[in-house]
């Protein structure tokens, strides 16, 4: 069972990425701040559920949290910032979108810079622990999916529509067949060094 809040602060705000292991697309964070009676029984770390649970729950949270942010750092700052960067600074930008400042911030993982004021604390595996966090790692998960679906359309080669940008051997082996494009992370491995030998 998910716990509702992990300070006694009324506005806590849960925050987490989804992308960070990808070779092409964003890093999306999301972040939440969901009412003291939030109950959902279905909500989990988004890795935990199917893509349609998450695709159902993607409504229910947005309807119902007291508000969300959700927010996209593209691969050309992801190239120039690192990719821890790129995640913690898309959680602050999805924090600045939310209607209502937290009292709280808590955030998947164990790396966080502080967000102005207010105090905050990592929770390894926090998608897991807190609804707010689960409902973040949906959000975030769900927005960047739609996202890559969409680019899927400009380089249906890649298919990113199924495999979302992550390094699968159907990405790696069109990745070798047709080079990369602007949606590719230049500053990540994108083949494996055996397939970079010319013979």
């Amino acid at each position: 069972m998910l716990l509702l809040n992990h300070s006694n602060n009324k506005l806590e705000c849960g925050t987490d990425e989804a992308g960070r292991g990808c070779l092409a697309g964003p890093v999306t964070a999301a972040a939440v701040i969901l009412p003291e009676n939030f109950e959902n029984l279905i909500l989990n770390d988004s890795k935990q559920l199917s893509e349609k649970k998450r695709m159902l729950l993607k409504p229910i949270i947005e309807q119902q949290a007291l508000c969300f942010g959700v927010a996209h750092v593209f691969q050309e700052k992801i190239d120039t910032i690192n990719i821890l960067n790129a995640s913690i600074l898309a959680m602050h930008l999805s924090i600045d979108k939310l209607l209502k400042t937290p009292e709280f911030i808590i955030v998947d993982g164990n790396k966080f810079k502080p967000y102005k004021n207010i105090p905050s604390e990592t929770i390894i595996k926090g998608d897991g622990k807190y609804l707010s966090i689960a409902a973040a790692s949906i959000l975030a998960k769900t927005h960047r999916d739609l996202y890559m679906e969409r680019i899927h359309e400009e380089f249906p080669m890649y298919n990113w529509k199924q495999n979302k940008g992550y390094p699968t051997k159907e990405h790696r082996a069109a990745i070798k067949k047709y080079g990369i494009t602007k949606y590719h992370r230049k500053s990540f491995r994108l083949l494996p060094e055996q397939l970079k030998i010319d013979l």
